[in-house]
């Protein structure tokens, strides 16, 4: 049985960057994949201390993030998985400081300092990256979201096998938008785009993660 890790790097767990992750879960498991979804804002870790205990020749720690908290754990997991599937809404044009924090810890542990900039990761498997943001399609175009976060998605794809990105534009953020200071968003647009495109959103995640399972 196959073992699929989802990394939700949103605040909030049952909005939409959660529910996306637990389609492309549902999806893996119509398969008959093993799952499981770790919030990374339940957990008390930092980022990369540039201890550099990973990269010391001879020691133990080599090709390993030395430091322990409770990101360590999930660490090892990902050592055992079969696939890895990560989400995050955009904030400033980029993933959130957790996930950041977390693609610090999981991939400077692989990097060599050599001419090739090689990775010791000998578990390449397929991963996915899931975001979501406020901004319409058009918006995130011109305003080069898609390379931005391709630099993190080509990091990754250097230590697994590639790295699969889905972008989920122009989500509804507020379940009531009247209790909020947002001129620039129409409420009614936004439900209305809730009712008809994100449930299409969803169904391409779930096909997401059958994919990666195959």
């Amino acid at each position: 049985m196959k073992n699929i890790i989802a990394i939700n790097g949103s605040p909030r767990k049952n909005k939409n960057t959660a529910a996306l992750l637990k389609s492309a879960l549902e999806g893996a498991a119509s398969t008959g994949a093993k799952t499981e979804i770790i919030n990374l804002y339940d957990l008390n870790f930092k980022g990369c201390v540039s201890c550099f205990a990973c990269k010391l020749t001879g020691g133990k720690s080599y090709g390993k993030c030395a430091y322990r908290d409770e990101l360590s754990p999930v660490l090892e997991k990902i050592e055992k998985a079969d696939a890895l599937i990560m989400g995050s809404p955009v904030y400033f044009g980029n993933v959130t400081g957790e996930m950041r924090s977390f693609a610090e810890r999981l991939l400077f542990q692989y990097l060599v300092y050599d001419a090739n900039y090689s990775s010791l990761n000998t578990n390449k498997i397929p991963t996915a990256f899931i975001y979501t943001m406020n901004v319409p399609e058009n918006m995130m175009n011109e305003w080069d979201y898609p390379a931005t976060l391709g630099k993190l998605e080509g990091y990754i794809s250097r230590n697994f096998a590639g790295c699969e990105p889905l972008y989920v534009t122009d989500t509804m953020q507020f379940d009531d938008y009247s209790k909020y200071v947002c001129e620039i968003f129409d409420p009614a647009h936004k439900a209305k785009r809730k009712a008809e495109e994100f449930p299409k959103d969803l169904q391409k995640a779930f096909e997401l993660g059958k994919k990666l399972v195959s």
